[in-house]
């Protein structure tokens, strides 16, 4: 069972990056996946999360409007799309999987190993 995100990079404030998670050896389908973020020197914090049957979604305060989480079932794979993307935006983002979308951070069973986004003014 394995996680992977991908997708990253350095952009320009205002770009646009897609982050992707593949799951390896388990259904994402059978799980609600969220993405996570981690700046240096900060606590990590929830950005986004999709219900397992992706009728359901969350956005942070930060990134509502900005941010699009969607789910490929034939793909297995879980989608970030950030658009008009800011500084502050910079972290390590992470993708996980929790058995039910109303999981706290600390209940996610599954991580990534995360990926680097770097949002240059």
């Amino acid at each position: 069972v394995q996680l992977q995100a991908s997708g990253g990079g350095l952009v320009q404030a205002g770009g646009s990056l897609r982050l992707s998670c593949t799951g390896s050896g388990f259904s994402l389908d059978d799980y609600a996946i969220g993405w996570f973020r981690q700046a240096p020197g900060k606590e990590r914090e929830g950005v986004s999360c999709i219900s397992s049957s992706g009728g359901t979604t969350y956005y942070a305060d930060s990134v509502k409007g900005r941010f699009t989480i969607s789910r490929d079932s034939a793909k297995n794979m879980v989608f970030l799309q950030m658009n008009s993307l800011k500084p502050e935006d910079t972290a390590v983002y992470y993708c996980a999987a929790a058995d039910s979308y109303y999981a706290y951070e600390g209940q996610y069973k599954y991580w990534g190993q995360g990926t680097q986004v770097t949002v240059s003014s």
